[in-house]
């Protein structure tokens, strides 16, 4: 384990900033590549002052939104029905993305509106597909890069400090991160429960 960690420091520390924004760009878009092997080995290089925090953060969140901008585009161009032809190729299976996917970001499109691009950007399940529906939709691009940094920023700075924070130390990185995972799931929910109830409330 001690390697592995080793081996994805010196990664880090060798792309720099431009390999965060990259790989970050890739892991909003619609390739599936793990935010959590990309901030935080960053962010602890940067608790030894070997990168800056700040640095790191706002790259981390250039990365998301290019990535996010990347998908809306796609959807937005090819439309829904050549999306879900794209979803059902064996290329899409690889890249660990199907119709129920992209199913399952559109109906959370769908019942929560332009609220849903930030709270998805929390949620582990649809995160990285939420900018495809908002795409179909032809959601206005300055509400759709509002919302998409909000939560973008929200997640990047959380996994920065975790990172800088408890980086030396696995197990207690891990336990956080799932504590912090479901205090997002939870907030989701309540957040969405509020919409729920104030839109019940004006009809």
């Amino acid at each position: 384990m001690n390697e592995i960690i080793n081996l994805i420091l010196n990664f880090s520390q060798s792309i720099g900033y431009p390999g965060i924004i990259i790989l970050m760009t890739i892991e909003s878009s619609f390739i599936p590549f793990p935010s959590e092997i990309v901030i935080p080995p960053a962010a602890y290089l940067a608790s030894l002052g070997e990168m800056d925090i700040f640095l790191v953060i706002i790259s981390g969140i250039i990365g998301s939104l290019l990535g996010a901008i990347i998908n809306y585009f796609l959807a937005l161009t090819l439309g829904r029905k050549i999306i879900y032809c794209l979803a059902n190729t064996k290329v899409a299976k690889m890249l660990l993305i199907n119709e129920n996917k992209v199913v399952k970001a559109e109906n959370y499109f769908l019942k929560y509106g332009n609220l849903s691009t930030f709270i998805g950007r929390l949620v582990p399940a649809v995160r990285q597909l939420m900018s495809i529906p908002a795409g179909f939709s032809k959601m206005h691009f300055g509400k759709f890069i509002f919302y998409t940094f909000l939560g973008s920023a929200t997640w990047t700075m959380t996994l920065a400090l975790l990172g800088y924070s408890f980086g030396a130390n696995q197990e207690l990185f891990e336990k956080y991160y799932q504590e912090i995972s479901l205090f997002f799931i939870i907030l989701s929910l309540v957040i969405i429960t509020g919409v729920i109830i104030y839109k019940k409330k004006k009809k």
